[in-house]
């Protein structure tokens, strides 16, 4: 698995096919894999990179004073664009909405489009049920190695305080094993998960209200269930965003590229060939 050296550390990613770049991020205690339903049913004629960002299912810790806020993580974003060399990306998101804000820090002159799958906008923030959990067992000593032990018991699993309400059917063991492995051997990866969960986030609307300036495509693919992220909050971003197309999925939740791999992968090769 190739890795690339940033200011913050180093980030492990998987980079695969040839054409221009698509970047498909992911959210809070996962990492690459939660793409790996999708990933055969895409097109050929473009390469596609999955990084694993620091959120806590990262293989390897990154640098101790490494700037893990949202700003830090946006800064972290454009400096892998950068190291890369990739050019006008179109960057995927999903369940961490704060790739979003890289209109608002002025970092995204690497970006040329954008997908938004169900993620964190506008006021949500922390986002539902697993986001407050996660808010809370941030800031209580020794929590979250206990509860990233629990995570791997199916029915603590499936509560709607974890990922009950991130995914409509129950996720795969393994996969949960998967993402859930680092942070349990690695006290660096739990610090570097801690530092993003106790942040401040401040401006967070506005950050969302910036992307008025984005002058790209967007495709903003949002499941109609609205669980954890607001179903409302689809429309508004494709309001918002000046050459933005709502797309609807339904029978999905927030990981709708699990719920729903076929229609994700479907919309996203229309986009990105249209």
């Amino acid at each position: 698995m190739p890795t690339v050296d940033l200011p913050a550390g180093r980030v492990h990613y998987a980079d695969a096919g040839d054409g221009p770049p698509v970047v498909l991020l992911h959210g809070l205690l996962m990492n690459r894999t939660v793409w790996d339903p999708v990933m055969d049913l895409l097109p050929d004629g473009f390469r596609w990179i999955r990084p694993d960002l620091p959120l806590g299912s990262h293989p390897e810790p990154l640098r101790a004073d490494a700037d893990l806020s949202m700003r830090g993580l946006n800064a972290l974003i454009a400096d892998f664009l950068a190291a890369l060399d990739l050019r006008d990306v179109t960057l995927v998101h999903s369940d961490w909405g704060g790739g979003l804000f890289l209109t608002a820090y002025g970092l995204d002159e690497r970006v040329g489009r954008i997908v938004a799958l169900p993620c964190e906008a506008f006021d949500n923030f922390p986002p539902g049920l697993p986001g407050k959990t996660a808010t809370v067992v941030a800031w209580i000593p020794g929590a979250l190695s206990l509860g990233l032990r629990q995570m791997r018991i199916p029915w603590i699993m499936r509560l709607p305080l974890l990922f009950g309400h991130m995914a409509r059917r129950p996720l795969p063991a393994e996969l949960v094993r998967g993402w859930t492995e680092p942070g349990i051997r690695q006290r660096g990866v739990r610090r570097d998960l801690l530092k993003y969960a106790r942040s401040r986030r401040r401006d967070l609307i506005a950050n969302t209200e910036a992307l008025r300036r984005f002058g790209g495509d967007a495709l903003i693919l949002w499941s109609s269930a609205g669980r954890v992220m607001p179903r409302e909050h689809g429309r508004m971003l494709a309001d918002l965003i000046p050459n933005a197309r709502l797309v609807e999925v339904d029978d999905a939740y927030v990981l709708s590229m699990l719920d729903q791999p076929r229609t994700v992968a479907a919309e996203l090769a229309g986009f990105l060939t249209r």
